[in-house]
């Protein structure tokens, strides 16, 4: 398998400051520090070194923020990295980045300071193929990484599931499936989303966990009339995301954990 590209999303969600920037004194919550350096670095260093990777496209609303960035300034010179500008949708972030991108193609987010050459194999691997596909990571492998990492789960008759805000995108067609994403996603904090995504049918089992992961995603590629797969990853911490105060912890404390090994 030849290295694929990725859409790394580090933009702003509206005009208010994001917490963990303000802590900081920062303009983005992608350039607050997790364990000494910033947010986006994590990411930016695993998917720059991975082998699986071709380009990295990062999209983020100011990108003249990322100037002071060594590894930026760097990866743009080698041609390695584009930076396009967010749009104030999600979507159509992703549609503006995915312009100057090579399919297939991964996507994932700035706050995904845990991520690993590992887990981008294994969800590359098992997303090879499909016209789409979702990360997702099983609720005793998330809690195995750190019993506070993460609180939110699907929950669906097999198991529950927590999302890894990795995404596939196989071709330019399967790009429509963003669209599932234009009211901001983060369905579990919104489930209301689901039935304008998925519609109702879909909301009622998700909410009451009516057959498997696997069953709601046969549906959900019925409804969109194309492959789109789940891919479950083995490491839990895939799953947990800076968000807050409490996340940034668990995170420098997985971190930690890994130098010391």
């Amino acid at each position: 398998m030849s290295a694929v590209d990725v859409i790394l999303l580090a933009g702003r969600r509206g005009e208010t400051r994001d917490p963990l920037a303000l802590e900081a004194g920062v303009s983005h919550k992608c350039l607050s520090p997790v364990a000494g350096r910033p947010m986006i670095l994590h990411a930016l260093t695993t998917l720059a070194e991975s082998a699986d990777i071709a380009h990295i496209h990062i999209s983020i609303d100011d990108p003249a923020v990322l100037d002071a960035l060594d590894m930026v300034v760097r990866l743009r010179a080698e041609g390695r990295l584009t930076v396009s500008v967010a749009r104030p949708n999600l979507v159509d972030s992703v549609l503006g980045a995915a312009q100057d991108a090579q399919f297939p193609l991964i996507i994932t987010t700035a706050d995904n300071a845990l991520l690993t050459w590992a887990m981008i194999a294994e969800f590359r691997a098992g997303a090879q193929g499909a016209d789409a596909a979702v990360a997702f990571a099983p609720r005793n492998a998330v809690l195995a990484a750190h019993p506070d990492g993460q609180r939110r789960f699907y929950r669906f008759s097999d198991n529950a599931y927590s999302n890894c805000n990795s995404y596939w995108i196989g071709n330019a067609e399967a790009l429509k499936a963003a669209e599932t994403f234009r009211s901001g996603g983060q369905f579990a904090k919104y489930p209301a989303r689901i039935i304008g995504a998925f519609g109702l049918l879909n909301l009622i089992r998700f909410r009451f966990g009516i057959g498997t992961l696997e069953q709601a995603f046969a549906r959900f590629s019925r409804r969109f009339r194309m492959e789109i797969r789940p891919v479950i990853l083995s490491d839990g911490a895939a799953a947990i995301d800076v968000d807050n105060a409490r996340t940034r912890s668990v995170a420098e404390e997985i971190l930690q954990r890994r130098a010391a090994a």
